[in-house]
Order: C-alpha cells, then sequence, then structure tokens
C-alpha cells in the first residue's frame, strides 16, 4: 500500500517548482515587432493539465502576481485572477471529474482532446481578462486594444507549446512517475 502522506509533500514539491518556473518565464520576454511575448503562459497550461484545480492556481494566479510583482507590478491583482481562472478551468476540464476528488492533483491522466478544449478555453479566458484589466488599469479601452495582438498570440503560443511538451515530450507520463517514487 503506497503511503499517502508522500503525495501530498509531491504535489508541493511540484507546484512550488511550477511557480517558480512561472515567476522565471514571466520576468522576460521575447521581443515581437511593437510589443513582448511572455512565455509564462505556456508553464500556465502545463500546470493546469497535470495538476488539480488548487496546486494549478497556485502556479497560474500565485506565479504570474509574484512574477509581476517583482518586475511590472501594475498588472499582478490582474494576473492573480486571470491566469489562475485559466490554469483552475484548464485543470477541471482536462481532468476526468467523475465524482472523484481531483483537488490535490492525484487524478487521472488529462485526456487529449477534453485538453484541447480546456487549453482553448484557457485561452479565451486569459485574452478576454487581459483586455479587460488594461481597459481598468489605463482607463481607456484603446490601450487595451492595443496590446490585444499580443494577448492573442501569448495565449496561442502557449497553448500550443504546452500541449506539445504534455502530450507529445510526454510531460504526462514524467508526472506520473513522479507522483509514484
Amino acid at each position: 500500500m503506497e503511503n499517502t502522506k508522500k503525495i501530498p509533500l509531491k504535489i508541493i514539491t511540484v507546484t512550488a517548482v511550477f511557480t517558480a518556473m512561472n515567476v522565471i518565464m514571466s520576468s522576460f520576454s521575447l521581443p515581437v515587432p511593437g510589443g513582448h511575448l511572455y512565455l509564462n503562459d505556456v508553464v500556465i497550461v502545463i500546470a493546469g493539465l497535470l495538476l488539480g484545480p488548487l496546486p494549478a492556481f497556485v502556479v497560474g494566479g500565485v506565479g504570474a502576481f509574484l512574477g509581476d510583482l517583482f518586475f511590472y507590478p501594475t498588472p499582478m491583482f490582474v494576473s492573480l485572477v486571470t491566469h489562475g481562472l485559466q490554469a483552475v478551468v484548464i485543470s477541471l476540464i482536462s481532468h476526468k471529474i467523475q465524482g472523484k476528488n481531483i483537488i490535490m492533483g492525484n487524478n487521472d491522466e488529462p485526456i487529449f482532446w477534453r485538453s484541447v478544449v480546456a487549453v482553448l478555453l484557457g485561452a479565451l479566458i486569459m485574452i478576454t481578462g487581459y483586455t479587460l484589466g488594461r481597459a481598468y488599469i489605463y482607463g481607456t479601452p484603446e490601450a487595451a486594444l492595443l496590446k490585444l495582438p499580443y494577448q492573442i498570440l501569448q495565449a496561442f503560443v502557449g497553448a500550443f507549446v504546452g500541449m506539445i511538451l504534455v502530450f507529445v515530450v510526454d510531460l504526462k507520463d514524467v508526472y506520473k512517475k513522479i507522483l509514484r517514487l
């Protein structure tokens, strides 16, 4: 019989590593014509696909919040809510939820097509959340619309790369092995 006290510690550790990765990935950007592309959405998508909703929220919301707090604090609360909700929705939709407790992430592996829908919905949440957040923070919808193409690019790059890493590179198998150690 597996020692159940080991699983929460492993999940806390994986959550901490992903949260740190999110902070790091939100601290630098790739320059694109007219703006910047941040790659922390890749980490958020991976966390949403692998972890339960609570650790996914910590990785997505708290990780993005801390990244903004350290490097560009103006949108930190927008990041907390938007990326947190993005990660939770991806987690809830991508896993089988048939009366099982998936809060801590010890759950069935994500199903590919359900995960595609979850990640696309997560991208839509991210785009909408940041557009509305920027309109509020900067006081004008025009400022938000100027950044909309970059938000769309960031959301879909994160969705695509995250899905590739989980399903093609098989990070889901690595994650399952870590939980069994």
